[in-house]
C-alpha cells in the first residue's frame, strides 16, 4: 500500500482495497450527446467514481500520415488522423454540458486533454488532469497541466523508467504536488501474457512519492481479473475503457467493460476488502475456539495423592478449560494433594 495519498473530489486515494475507478468512455459515444450521457449514467450504475472522456481535434493530435497501431481486424481505420477525425465533434460547450450531467449524478467528470487549448477549457470542469501514455514525452502538455496545481495522473504505457522519471521531474518543477502513475501496456487489446502487472510493484519501488494505479486494456473476463490482480498488487487508481455494448465494432468497444462487468468487479473488491481488513488480530470471534479447541493438562491415568506429576502420567487434551500446556514445564515435578482420576483436567488447586 502506498504511503502517499491525495484527494480527488470527495475521495481520499491511497487504499488499493478502496480504489478510485475511472470508466474511460473516451469517444465511445461516437459524437452523440445522448449516448455520452447514457454512458455516464451506466458508469455510475456500475460503481465507477469517475466518467472520463477524451478531448482532441484530429488536426492537433496527428498528421495525415500517422499509421494505425491497433488491431486493424477490430478497428479497420488505418490512419490515426482519420480515426480521430471520426470522433472529434465535441466542442468545449459539450464537455461543459457533460460535466454538469456528471455533477447531477454525483460522479466525477474527467477528460484527457490532447492539446494545450483543451487544458484551458477543461480546467474549470475537473478535479484533476490525466496525461495519456502517448503524451508522457509531451513536455508542453505535462507542464501546462501541472501548472494548474491539480492532481496529475500519468499513464506509462510504452515508457521507459527514465522517460517516466523525466516526466515526473517536469511536472514537479511546474508545480504538480500530487502525482499518480498508471501502469499501462499500449496493446489494443492487451494479451494476458503481456499485461506485465508486476510493473505495479516496480513503479511503487522506483517512485515512492507517487501513487500507483493501472490502466487496463485486457479483454475483460467475468470479474475483470486484470483489475482484480492489480488491486492485490497495490494499484489504488484504476482505469478501463467503458461501453454500453461490447459487441459493437471498432474503436474501444472490443476491449472495454460494461456496467455489468464493472458491478461484478466492484463486488469482488468489496469481498477482498472484507477478507483482507484487519491489521491487528481481533480474537472476539475466536473465543469459543480458544476455550474449547485448545488443550489442557489432563491426567493420563489415575494419579494418587502425593504422587509427582510427570511426562508419563500427564497428557494434553481438549478442552482448554484447565491448565494450559504452555505451563507444562511448571507442572512437571509438582506433587498432587489429592487423588485424580484418569482423563481429569488438572487444576492449580490439585498441586502444591
Amino acid at each position: 500500500m502506498q504511503n502517499k495519498h491525495f484527494t480527488i473530489g470527495k475521495h481520499i486515494i491511497c487504499n488499493p482495497l478502496q480504489p478510485y475507478v475511472i470508466a474511460e468512455i473516451g469517444v465511445n459515444h461516437s459524437g452523440d450527446m445522448e449516448l455520452a450521457k447514457r454512458l455516464i449514467k451506466e458508469a455510475k450504475e456500475g460503481g465507477a467514481h469517475a466518467a472520463k472522456f477524451q478531448s482532441y481535434k484530429a488536426e492537433k493530435i496527428a498528421s495525415r500520415h500517422s499509421p494505425a497501431y491497433w488491431d486493424t481486424t477490430k478497428e479497420s481505420t488505418e490512419s490515426q488522423y482519420k480515426l480521430f477525425q471520426m470522433y472529434d465533434s465535441f466542442e468545449p460547450e459539450d464537455y461543459a454540458e457533460l460535466a454538469r450531467y456528471c455533477k447531477e449524478l454525483d460522479i466525477d467528470f474527467l477528460s484527457t486533454p490532447f492539446d494545450l487549448e483543451a487544458v484551458d477549457f477543461l480546467n474549470p470542469l475537473m478535479p484533476l488532469f490525466k496525461i495519456a501514455s502517448a503524451d508522457i514525452t509531451n513536455i508542453p502538455l505535462i507542464r501546462k497541466c501541472a501548472k494548474t496545481g491539480k492532481p496529475l495522473i500519468m499513464s506509462t504505457g510504452a515508457s521507459t523508467l527514465a522517460e517516466i522519471e523525466h516526466a515526473i521531474n517536469v511536472a514537479r518543477e511546474a508545480g504538480a504536488k500530487n502525482i499518480a502513475l498508471l501502469h499501462c501496456v499500449l496493446n489494443y487489446p492487451t494479451p494476458k501474457e503481456n499485461a506485465q502487472l508486476g510493473m505495479i510493484k516496480v513503479l511503487s519501488r522506483t517512485f515512492p512519492d507517487c501513487l500507483i494505479g493501472y490502466s487496463d486494456h485486457v479483454v475483460p473476463d467475468e470479474t475483470i481479473s486484470a483489475l482484480e490482480a492489480s488491486v492485490l498488487l497495490g494499484a489504488c487508481i484504476l482505469e478501463k475503457h467503458f461501453t454500453h455494448d461490447k459487441a459493437l465494432p471498432g474503436n474501444d468497444h472490443y476491449h472495454a467493460m460494461d456496467k455489468h462487468d464493472l458491478r461484478r468487479f466492484m463486488e469482488k473488491v468489496e469481498s477482498y476488502r472484507t477478507l483482507i481488513s484487519g491489521e491487528s488480530k481481533n480474537l472476539e470471534k475466536e473465543q469459543s475456539a480458544r476455550l474449547h479447541a485448545r488443550r489442557s493438562i489432563v491426567a493420563a491415568r489415575n494419579i494418587k495423592a502425593g504422587e509427582k506429576l510427570s511426562e508419563e502420567n500427564l497428557i494434553a487434551k481438549r478442552p482448554g478449560h484447565g491448565i494450559s500446556p504452555t505451563h507444562w514445564d511448571e507442572v512437571i515435578g509438582k506433587n498432587v494433594i489429592c487423588d485424580i482420576e484418569t482423563d481429569t483436567l488438572i487444576s492449580w488447586s490439585n498441586i502444591e
